[in-house]
Parts: C-alpha cells; sequence; structure tokens
C-alpha cells in the first residue's frame, strides 16, 4: 500500500515543487516506486520531470472530473525513474467545476486507491493556496511535508498553514498530520537562517527532519532542462542532499 504525502505550504515560492520532484527521484534511486501528482494548474512538476504538460491527453483534471483513471492518465518520467499525473492549465477550470460537484474533495482519494497497490509512495504537489485542489490533496493524504525556508515570513506561513492541517484533521481526514519540516535554500553563513532553524527544532522537536537542503545552483537550473535535480546533475550536493531526504523518508514511514 502506498504512502500518500502532500508537500504543502502556503507561502509561494518557498521550492515545493523543487521538493517534490527531486524526492521523488532520491526514492526512485533508492529503490522505491513513486507517483507524482501535480495538482498545480501551472504544471511545474510535470514539466519538471521531462513531460511536457502540453502534449499530454489526460490529466488530473479528467482524474478529478472522473473521466479517466489514473491508470489511463499517467505517463512515464523515464530519465528519473517514476510516473507522474500530470497536470496543465485546463486544471484551473476544475475549481469552478468541483463546486457543484458531490464528494468534491474526496475525488482524488478515490482515485488513488484505485493505484495504491502499484506504489511505494505519492507525492503530490500542491498549489500555494488553500483551494479545492489543495484540498482534495490533504484528503487524499497520510501526512504533508512541509518544506520551508528559515526566515521570519516562513514561520508566519507555517502557523497558517498547522491551523488548516488541524481543520483538515477535524472535520475530513482524521490521517492527517504533519510528518515532518523540510529545511530548503539553507545558507548556514546567514545567521538569521540559523537562528530560525533553532526556533524551528526547539518547538517542533523532532517534526524537523535531520537533512537539510542547501542553496543550490544545480538544483535551479534542472527545471529549464526537464529534469529533477538528483538526475542532472547528481554530484551537486544539493541532489546528494535529496537522495538523504529519501532515505530518511523511508526510515520515518516504517515507524509511521
Amino acid at each position: 500500500m502506498a504512502k500518500i504525502f502532500c508537500v504543502a505550504n502556503q507561502k509561494g515560492g518557498v521550492g515545493k515543487t523543487t521538493t517534490t520532484v527531486n524526492l521523488a527521484a532520491g526514492l526512485a534511486q533508492v529503490g522505491q516506486r513513486v507517483l507524482v501528482v501535480d495538482l498545480d494548474p501551472q504544471g511545474n512538476a510535470t514539466m519538471g520531470s521531462g513531460i511536457d504538460k502540453r502534449a499530454l491527453e489526460l490529466t488530473v483534471y479528467d482524474v478529478l472530473l472522473e473521466s479517466a483513471t489514473i491508470a489511463e492518465a499517467r505517463a512515464r518520467s523515464e530519465k528519473a525513474g517514476y510516473d507522474v499525473l500530470g497536470a496543465n492549465r485546463e486544471l484551473a477550470g476544475a475549481e469552478v467545476e468541483l463546486v457543484e460537484l458531490e464528494r468534491r474533495e474526496r475525488r482524488l482519494k478515490a482515485a488513488l486507491a484505485a493505484v495504491a497497490d502499484d506504489y511505494d509512495f505519492v507525492l503530490i504537489d500542491c498549489p500555494p493556496s488553500l483551494s479545492m485542489l489543495t484540498l482534495n490533496g490533504l484528503c487524499s493524504a497520510h501526512g504533508v511535508v512541509v518544506p520551508m525556508q528559515c526566515e521570519y515570513f516562513a514561520l508566519e506561513g507555517l502557523s497558517d498553514l498547522v491551523n488548516t492541517i488541524k481543520q483538515v484533521h477535524a472535520n475530513l481526514n482524521p490521517d492527517l498530520q504533519i510528518i515532518g519540516l523540510l529545511r530548503v535554500m539553507f545558507d548556514p553563513r546567514i545567521t538569521l537562517q540559523q537562528q530560525v532553524s533553532e526556533q524551528l527544532k526547539s518547538h517542533f522537536g523532532e517534526k524537523v527532519f535531520d537533512t537539510v537542503i542547501p542553496r543550490n545552483v544545480r538544483l535551479a537550473e534542472a527545471p529549464s532542462y526537464g529534469l529533477p535535480g538528483v538526475v542532472f546533475d547528481p554530484a551537486s550536493k544539493g541532489a546528494q542532499s535529496f537522495v538523504d531526504f529519501a532515505r530518511e523518508m523511508v526510515r520515518r514511514v516504517t515507524t509511521m
């Protein structure tokens, strides 16, 4: 049975998509079967996995409207070694269409149940806003991985996300919990980042992952080549950190 995780943060630009595709590639490298679900209409996780979002015949949009199954709509990222349920601009329209439908926040959960035995991990890349799409992700997931930069405004956004997760846990998905906080784009030379990192550890304790993802140019360059950084430059510090993170995730899941 697949473990399903949302990669979510209500603050934009914190590296959610970078975290999703590189964790997926890292997990694939350590022998896990992985599906990435792109729930963002921008389709960045789709493109960052080497799949042309404009050429997709079926996407997560069709799955949410129940006109296709995940088995029909998924595509293979050959170079990165995992499957992708892609997204494109069509998905923006799903917001409006879903409002009228029954079981609107549980449609992704039902679709994932049909392929749960095909994967060890399902990673859902959520949009930054709390929308019907994000809600579908949170209702499907066993837990949330929160990528965050160690800066002041990130702490503000985190408290909003924690409240959202509590509400979803209470009303829609009693399985939902924060699996861990991942410190990304970390620069140890900046005193403020070290201070915020220490604050996170003192407040959240074991919920903070041991792995820290450094600020890394190669990770930033990789999407323009349609590859996760882990595949684009396996020797870079960023790529090696994500493979370490993948191993830490596997360990954490076995103790869940």
